[in-house]
C-alpha cells in the first residue's frame, strides 16, 4: 500500500518549484571529480544567448523591449529543443535558478510555452497548436484507475469540451487515455514532440500513433491527479476557449467549469470507480499540472485519515501528525508523519510542498493550511519542529523520511491492522 500522498520533487528529483523542469542531479554532481566539475560551470554558448536574453526580459522596461526578448528567446528555445539539444535549456535554467529569479521565472515562462504550443503550417495557412490537460484530483481507500477510455467516453468528453469549454471554431484530438503524472511526457521536447504531433493529426484528419501500451506503472496512492489529455489548433490568433470569444455573449472561465462539471462527471464515474474526485478546467498544459500539484495537497491528509480510520478502526482524534520543513536553507517542502496517538512509530508520510512564491509569510500560512485540514479532517493533536531540516531519504530505497513527536526522522512502518497479526517491521512506501 501507498500511503505518501504526492510524488514532489526535493533538491534531488527531476521536477523544480517552478514546474516540472529537468535538473542535474546534486548527488551525481559530487561524484564527479574536480576537474570536471569546473568545466561544468562553463556554459554553451547556446545556453549563454538564453541567460543573456533572460536577463534582459527580466529587466525590461516597456511592452516593444519585452516582445523583442520574448521572440528571441522563443525562436531559440524552439530551435534547441526541435534538434535535440534541449540541455542547454537546462542548463541556462539552472544558472539562473542560482543567480536571478526573476530572469529564472521568465525563462520557465518561455520554454514552457515553446514545449505546450506550435506553429503549424497546413495547405497554405498557419494554426497554433495548444496541448492542455483536464486534471481531475481523485482520492479513494482502495486504488485509483488510469489507462485506457473506450470510444464512447471520448466521444462524449469530446462533444462537451467542444460545447462548453472551447471557442467554437477550434479543432481537437482528445487522447483516449487517462494519465497519471507519471505517464505524462516528462521534458520539454517530448512535450514539444507530442504537441506538434497531435496538431497535426488534427489537421490531416488522420489518428496518430502513440506508444500508449508502453507508459510507466502508475504509483499507488490514496489520492492523486488523474489528467485528460488534448490537443486544440486553430487559425493563427483566432480564440482557443469559449472565454475568448469577444463576438459573443460574454462567457467567463467559472460558467466554464461549472458546464464542464455538470456535463462531465457523470460521464467519468464510470472510470473513476470507487473515487471521489474534483474536475478543474482545461487549460494548457504546465500551468494545469502546477494547479493540479496545489490543488492536490488537502486531499493527501484528507485521504489519508480517512484510510487509517477506517484500517485501523478508531477515531480520527486517535491520530497524531508531526510536522516538519524541510529544504536547503529556504524551506521547499513540509513533511507530515501521522502516527497512532501515544506511539512513536510513523505509519504515514504526507509530502506538502511549496510551489512557486509560497512563503510563511502569506495568508494564510502553508502551516496555517496543513494544521486546518487535519482540524477538518478530526485529528486535534498536530504538533510542529521549529527549526528547518535538510531534506533525508531512505539509504535503501530512496523514499523520504518524515518527522515523528520524538522529533526524530524516520522511514514510515506498516501499522498493525486488526486481524492481520504484526506486519509492523515492513517499511510502508
Amino acid at each position: 500500500m501507498v500511503l505518501i500522498a504526492r510524488r514532489v520533487a526535493s533538491v534531488n528529483g527531476a521536477y523544480s518549484r517552478i514546474g516540472r523542469l529537468q535538473r542535474v542531479d546534486p548527488m551525481k554532481e559530487h561524484r564527479h571529480g574536480r576537474s570536471q566539475r569546473d568545466r561544468k560551470t562553463q556554459l554553451s554558448p547556446d545556453a549563454e544567448r538564453l541567460v543573456t536574453a533572460s536577463l534582459g526580459l527580466a529587466s525590461s522596461g516597456s511592452r516593444v523591449e519585452d516582445r523583442f526578448w520574448e521572440t528571441h528567446l522563443g525562436a531559440r528555445i524552439e530551435k534547441l529543443l526541435d534538434s535535440g539539444h534541449a540541455q542547454a535549456v537546462l542548463d541556462a535554467l539552472e544558472r539562473l535558478e542560482k543567480t536571478d529569479g526573476d530572469a529564472y521565472g521568465s525563462l520557465v515562462e518561455a520554454t514552457e510555452a515553446a514545449a505546450e504550443q506550435a506553429l503549424i503550417e497546413h495547405d497554405g495557412q498557419r494554426y497554433e497548436a495548444l496541448l492542455i490537460t483536464a486534471p481531475l484530483i481523485a482520492w479513494t481507500r482502495f486504488r485509483i484507475p488510469s489507462g485506457a477510455l473506450g470510444a464512447d467516453p471520448v466521444s462524449v468528453l469530446s462533444a462537451h469540451w467542444q460545447a462548453h469549454v472551447l471557442a467554437r471554431e477550434t479543432r481537437f484530438r482528445l487522447v483516449p487515455w487517462l494519465y497519471s503524472l507519471d505517464q505524462l511526457p516528462r521534458d520539454f521536447a517530448e512535450i514539444r514532440r507530442m504537441t506538434r504531433k497531435l496538431g497535426q493529426s488534427v489537421l490531416s484528419g488522420q489518428t496518430p500513433r502513440l506508444d500508449l501500451k508502453d507508459l510507466p506503472e502508475t504509483a499507488e496512492m490514496l489520492a492523486d491527479t488523474r489528467y485528460l489529455l488534448a490537443v486544440v489548433v486553430v487559425p493563427a490568433g483566432a480564440p482557443m476557449f469559449r472565454w475568448q470569444e469577444l463576438n459573443e455573449p460574454q462567457t467567463s472561465r467559472a460558467h466554464c467549469l461549472e458546464a464542464w462539471e455538470l456535463q462531465g462527471r457523470p460521464n467519468l464515474e464510470s472510470a473513476l470507480a470507487g473515487c471521489g474526485f474534483e474536475l478543474l478546467l482545461p487549460d494548457a498544459y504546465h500551468v494545469n499540472l502546477r494547479e493540479s500539484d496545489r490543488r492536490i495537497r488537502p486531499y493527501g491528509i484528507r485521504a489519508g485519515v480517512h484510510f487509517l480510520t477506517h484500517a485501523l478502526v478508531l477515531e480520527p482524534d486517535g491520530l497524531s501528525a508531526a510536522v516538519a520543513a524541510f529544504g536547503d536553507g529556504d524551506i521547499e517542502e513540509y513533511r507530515i508523519g501521522i502516527s497512532v496517538k501515544g506511539r512513536d512509530e510513523v505509519i504515514q508520510g504526507i509530502i506538502w510542498p511549496l510551489l512557486g512564491s509560497e512563503s510563511e509569510d502569506d495568508e494564510p500560512s502553508p502551516l496555517d493550511l496543513i494544521r486546518s485540514t487535519f482540524l477538518e479532517a478530526g485529528v486535534t493533536d498536530v504538533q510542529v519542529w521549529n527549526e528547518t531540516v535538510r531534506p533525508d531519504f531512505c539509504e535503501d530505497c530512496g523514499a523520504p523520511l518524515f518527522p515523528n513527536g520524538k522529533g526524530e526522522i524516520v522511514h514510515p512502518e506498516e501499522p498493525e491492522l486488526p486481524g492481520n497479526g504484526n506486519p509492523s517491521g515492513d517499511h510502508f512506501h
